[in-house]
């Protein structure tokens, strides 16, 4: 039996021959340096070293720049291609800063490399032992909810910062009594001074419970504890012991590790916010995919996860976008049941937001072919000219036509939510 590895995929493109350019990466990141040392045995690189699986040489990029500091050949022309390394787990064991300091680490700054992109992980099932992944996923959130089937509908507070908690009651008591199934803290609202977290909790908690008695059904509302460990365990108890059903955590500011250890602790479903995300993703020579970050995220315990929406405010096309929520839909261990995993299946649930609007349900539910997907419309509801609550109910109506596969157009002459948002946002992928 062999013995457990980590097989890393990259996107290199070096100068040098590409089989050299990834002996490079397999040396740097694992038994070698820049030069030979005595210690550093035919035995020991028997065992530690990692080892370059497969090179296959694409076509070049149409890029001008290369890396800072790439070295460049004369008369070389710059190769491309898709290099796996794999990395024995004994270098390293089940852990996910130590398995970044492996499959990631020094390598973004070696000379010898013009382009270099950690595209996607294939993790071993010593993973799945030591990190439980996810503890409600889909199906949890849907239980909560009490939305066995259908998109869920949900937005974000906005103004994003500077709402009075007062005001915030307004919003939510509104956003509830339409029928919204999640509400969602900004990322840029964390505990500030002018509207502390124990406020706000206080606030929406009341609200929710009133909405509750008189409907019987209670939004999620995920409510951002993002913050140095010690506070975000508090705000995690904070949130639990007002009834709260959700918290909120930007993934790349707690970092892995930070949010593995709240997964640990946590009681509720953690809503994974993916800002900064672009640090590692936007350029196409650099970083690190999505793909790749999402398994990490998904390992380390993110409920929800976003991927980002069709025809979004930012740079993504469509097609990523559709790409990204494929990938936090995949089978984290493809080769094993989920029955044999010690936990959960690593199920998460896919966030759309940016400029989300109704819209864009028809050929969303098109190309996703999917109804578990948590759809978030910030500017798409508050932005509705007869306000939230006629938001909300324009997007339900577009998303029921979209799965239903009735005409968006003739549902919208009977019903004047759903008009007025087409004429406000019209059809942003037309």
């Amino acid at each position: 039996m062999s013995a457990p590895e980590v097989v890393a995929t990259y996107l290199v493109e070096s100068y040098l021959p590409l089989e050299d350019a990834a002996e490079v990466i397999a040396g740097e990141q694992s038994t070698g340096t820049f030069v030979a040392v005595a210690r550093e045995t035919a035995e020991l690189r028997r065992r530690f070293a990692a080892r370059v699986v497969s090179v296959d040489e694409l076509p070049p990029a149409d890029l001008t720049h290369d890396l800072p500091g790439a070295v460049r050949i004369p008369g070389a022309r710059r190769r491309r291609g898709r290099v796996r390394i794999s990395f024995g787990l004994d270098n390293f064991g089940p852990s996910l800063p130590n398995l970044l300091a492996a499959v990631a680490g020094n390598l973004f700054e070696l000379r010898q490399l013009a382009g270099i992109r950690l595209l996607d992980l294939d993790l071993p099932l010593a993973f799945a032992e030591r990190y439980p992944g996810p503890q409600y996923g889909v199906s949890g959130t849907r239980e909560l909810l009490k939305r066995p089937d259908g998109v869920l509908l949900g937005t974000i507070v906005k103004p994003s910062i500077g709402l009075p908690v007062e005001e915030l009651r307004i919003v939510v008591r509104e956003l509830a009594e339409a029928g919204i199934d999640f509400i969602k803290d900004d990322e840029l609202m964390g505990n500030p001074p002018h509207s502390p977290l124990a406020e706000r909790v206080a606030v929406v908690s009341e609200e929710l419970d009133k909405v509750a008695a008189r409907t019987g059904r209670r939004p999620m509302y995920a409510f951002n504890i993002t913050d140095d460990l010690d506070r975000m365990a508090v705000n995690h108890d904070l949130v639990r012991d007002a009834g709260g059903t959700c918290v909120m955590v930007c993934v790349n500011l707690v970092g892995l590790a930070g949010l593995a250890w709240l997964r640990q602790r946590c009681e509720l479903p953690i809503h994974g916010h993916r800002a900064m995300t672009g640090v590692f993703t936007r350029a196409p020579g650099l970083g690190i995919d999505f793909v790749a970050w999402s398994k990490l995220a998904r390992l380390a315990g993110a409920d929800h996860l976003h991927t980002n929406g069709l025809s979004n405010k930012f740079y993504e096309t469509d097609d990523e976008v559709l790409r990204s929520i494929t990938a936090v839909q995949q089978p984290l261990f493809e080769s094993v049941a989920p029955s044999s995993l010690p936990s959960s299946p690593y199920e998460t649930l896919p966030v759309l937001s940016s400029g989300q609007t109704p819209g864009l349900a028809p050929e969303t539910y098109r190309r996703t072919n999917t109804t578990d997907l948590l759809v978030l419309a910030g500017g798409g509801i508050h932005g509705h000219p007869a306000g939230p609550a006629a938001g909300v109910t324009a997007m339900r109506a577009a998303w029921h036509c979209a799965v239903n596969g009735e005409d968006i157009t003739t549902t919208a002459a009977t019903n004047s939510a759903l008009l007025q948002a087409l004429e406000t946002f019209g059809f942003p992928h037309a």
